[in-house]
């Protein structure tokens, strides 16, 4: 069963906008050319940038994570943004119509 991952992330003010995109294009440009990735898609709801990606497996997603565009925007997320993220295993990606909910009331403080 694939792994699924959401985040969801707000800026801490409106001065980071370019900085926040500056790191969410080269991280989702990463997520999709990264091995084990099935499918990586972003959208905004609600004020709320999400992503919402699906793995073969937690391991493929963890070295997505820890690597490249992404870890550069880890360093850079406590200045930048606030937010949450949940992951787990599911037989099928959530729609969009579920995914702020989902995140809302099992997304966990990064």
């Amino acid at each position: 069963m694939p792994y699924i991952s959401i985040t969801g992330l707000t800026l801490r003010s409106r001065r980071h906008v370019f900085r926040f995109w500056w790191h969410a294009i080269g991280s989702m440009t990463q997520a999709k050319r990264a091995p084990g990735n099935r499918s990586a898609d972003a959208r905004t709801i609600a004020g709320v940038h999400h992503t919402l990606s699906v793995w073969d497996d937690e391991q493929a997603m963890r070295a997505y994570l820890n690597s490249g565009a992404h870890l550069r925007a880890l360093r850079a997320f406590r200045q930048i943004a606030t937010g949450k993220t949940i992951g787990f295993v599911a037989d099928a990606a959530p729609s969009w119509d579920e995914v702020h909910d989902i995140w809302a009331s099992r997304g966990r403080a990064v």
